[in-house]
């Protein structure tokens, strides 16, 4: 595998020949009794590759300054026979006791005060300049030591980062926040005005008076206070990373570096925390997103996040994909019946993973995940799970050369991959779904038609798309307004959603009429009044939010009276508003395609359409309902040339399309357990059975997989 140097973009792929397929592997955790059978049976599987080392730090470094690597060498050494390269890890996610004792002070600080303890992961603050020297010193002698060793052939940064816990309030971390900003401002009158320190008194007179953004202590912080926090964590995660980084990359400039993504937090993807690596992997636990997400069908929570994450960089690899039930004491996924684990290995690779790692060999038979089970089972059994492993990695070695090199395929693209609108919708949510709350809406109805669709960031390239929708970005930059309009000019359709463009760079609301001149004059649009409408089916004020800024219907209280409840036209259809209502002046060059037909705003434009060169842009006064999602897709697709990948597609048969400019693959997976009859599908040939060719009709057993190459 070779390094992807190329700036970020969803379009990128990574520059290889090989796809790694392979395990995360713990020799730690058994005896060595079984190490060479593991690894003779991990060539037999066509496994190429084996990642090691990432929790084991106490076994480095058994003492300060103590290095020992025997046990590790042996298990590379013993992998290497049977073919098996090693990716290792730099093991900072579980700092040794020996370290905490002597330095408590590394140790975070949560909210009310309570230290992480020894005994759990991630519980060393990583802005912490003590915990950052110790960090340095174990991959320095790392590096070194496995300078020169041919069978260690990349490394892995830490683990999931900021995924159990990315905050910390320590003294430390204060003094280090309070640098940041120092260095971020130069001046404390800078602070005062990015943060609106003249409201509630709360200006500071130099940087060594400003403290965290406590929630409920009494009451709200200020948006910009809470936003500069979290540019902080993400400052402060990228530069802990970037430390090991420089150390790996002196080393030996022929290895590759990644970092393991989980939970997604306080980390700027577009930032030196992606640019410093040669490719971001993703770890997958299809049904573990879908107990957060609640879509009742993993499938889908799979695709949406693999799709979310490719918009940050581009082509990915998985060095973690679930391979069976998974568990730790406070939770526990549902468990992928035979067929489903290649199947959702499958879905990664279509949606653009140019290397798949199952999780993990053996489960451990100790500790916090005693029930993450792996390929093969507690009794050293190889089992259904280890048969499914070996027929994807014969398959994806067998097909590398067609696969990788191939992006995969958008017509519809959703505005993702920004930091800041991320984080500012979470300083001041007021009720209001998150922009991807919103967007789950369009991806979901894109998804269940088959429809190419992802998430791409405004500065990527936009020429690829069809149509490119905003989902209430807040904070809003001119530049991007002259991309989005070069993209209409050349025959794409821009949709706008509410909101858009109301905040500048510091989190406060615009001083001009929304959605802000450069953003008016490509809509010809202008807000001239808005406000709050209860969610569908809920109770106004009486709702409360959901970790994910949705809400939740308190069961005890009456429904919204009609006084709230705002309708609107849109072609030939009534609908019901939710969340949120624009009043919208227009332009005299603006269509308006729906009006709002009840109360006091009744025959005020509420959906618009602007004709920009050959394509259009469309302003969306309100918020995404399924139903608005139909006809808004239903009144705009078919124009911008946006059709399913594969027409008739049956339900429960998930599509895309990888490409490049010499070849297409259409992915077909049956994600249910009763066979699929697919009609539609363009000519080819399977290469997943038998390079047969393919004519209009497949049919698709419980689980099945197909990838088609288009002629």
């Amino acid at each position: 595998m070779t390094k992807t140097s190329r700036a970020l973009s969803v379009w990128r792929t990574i520059d290889t020949d090989t796809f790694l397929v392979g395990t995360p592997h713990y020799p730690e955790h058994v005896d060595e009794s079984y190490w060479d059978n593991d690894a003779r049976r991990m060539a037999q599987a066509g496994f190429n590759t084996a990642r090691l080392g990432e929790f084991a730090w106490h076994i480095f470094e058994p003492h300060e300054g103590t290095f020992d690597f025997d046990l590790f060498d042996r298990a590379i050494a013993g992998l290497g026979r049977h073919g098996i390269k090693t990716i290792l890890c730099t093991p900072t996610a579980t700092p040794p006791r020996w370290l905490t004792v002597k330095h408590p002070e590394i140790l975070r600080l949560d909210g009310n005060g309570r230290s992480m303890s020894h005994g759990s992961r991630q519980h060393a603050d990583t802005s912490s300049t003590i915990f950052r020297a110790y960090s340095r010193k174990i991959t320095q002698a790392m590096a070194e030591h496995y300078r020169d060793n041919p069978h260690v052939i990349g490394w892995q940064t830490d683990n999931e980062l900021n995924t159990s816990m990315p905050e910390s309030y320590s003294p430390s971390a204060l003094k280090e926040f309070q640098a940041y900003l120092q260095d971020t401002y130069k001046t404390i009158d800078k602070l005062n005005f990015a943060w609106g320190g003249d409201f509630w008194a709360t200006a500071y007179d130099d940087f060594s008076q400003v403290v965290f953004p406590q929630d409920f202590a009494p009451t709200f912080p200020g948006p910009g206070h809470l936003q500069d926090y979290h540019r902080f964590l993400a400052f402060s995660t990228a530069r802990f990373q970037h430390d090991q980084v420089e150390i790996l990359r002196a080393t030996n400039k022929d290895w590759f570096i990644f970092h393991n993504l989980g939970g997604l937090r306080d980390i700027d993807f577009r930032g030196q925390f992606s640019t410093d690596l040669d490719f971001v992997g993703y770890d997958i636990y299809p049904f573990l997103y879908d107990e957060f997400f609640r879509f009742g069908d993993h499938a889908k929570a799979q695709a949406l996040h693999l799709d979310v994450c490719r918009g940050f960089s581009g082509n990915y690899i998985v060095p973690e994909q679930q391979s069976g039930f998974g568990a730790q004491p406070g939770f526990c996924t549902l468990t992928p019946e035979p067929g489903e684990m290649r199947r959702m290995a499958m879905s990664s690779v279509a949606r653009g993973a140019d290397g798949v790692m199952f999780f993990r060999w053996r489960p451990a038979h100790f500790g916090a995940e005693i029930y993450w089970m792996g390929v093969i089972d507690h009794d050293d059994v190889a089992r259904h799970r280890y048969d499914e492993a070996k027929q994807f990695a014969t398959e994806m070695t067998a097909l590398k050369d067609k696969i990788l090199g191939t992006w995969v395929r958008m017509d519809v693209g959703i505005a993702g991959s920004d930091f800041d609108n991320q984080e500012a919708h979470k300083t001041f949510p007021i009720g209001l779904p998150s922009p991807q709350d919103d967007a789950i809406l369009l991806h979901q109805y894109c998804y269940d038609r088959g429809i190419a669709c992802g998430f791409i960031h405004p500065e990527d390239d936009l020429s690829k798309l069809k149509v490119f929708y905003v989902p209430h970005w807040v904070i809003w930059k001119d530049g991007w307004t002259e991309r989005l309009e070069t993209f209409a000019r050349n025959g794409g359709t821009v949709i706008i959603g509410a909101r858009t463009g109301t905040r500048d760079g510091n989190n406060h609301v615009i001083r001009e009429t929304a959605p802000g001149s450069s953003l008016s004059k490509l809509t010809g649009v202008r807000v001239e009044d808005f406000g709050r409408l209860a969610a569908p089916g809920a109770n106004g004020l009486f709702a409360t939010m959901t970790r994910s800024g949705g809400l939740v219907i308190p069961p005890d209280r009456p429904a919204e009276s009609s006084r709230r409840i705002r309708r609107f036209t849109f072609g030939n259809r009534e609908l019901d508003a939710g969340y949120f209502y624009e009043n919208l002046a227009v332009d005299s060059d603006v269509e308006a395609l729906g009006v709002w037909s009840n109360r006091y705003a009744e025959g005020t434009p509420v959906i618009t359409s602007r004709t920009v060169g050959k394509g259009r842009v469309l302003y969306v006064g309100t918020y995404l309902t399924p139903e608005l999602t139909h006809q808004l897709t239903t009144r705009t697709f078919a124009d911008a040339d946006v059709a399913p990948l594969v027409a008739g597609l049956p339900e429960g048969v998930e599509v895309t399309l990888r490409e490049n400019g010499e070849r297409r693959l259409l992915f077909l997976q049956n994600i249910k357990d009763t066979t699929a009859e697919v009609t539609g599908v363009p000519s080819g040939k399977n290469l997943l059975d038998s390079d047969r060719a393919i004519t209009g009709a497949l049919t698709l057993e419980g689980y099945g997989c197909a990838i088609i190459e288009l002629n």
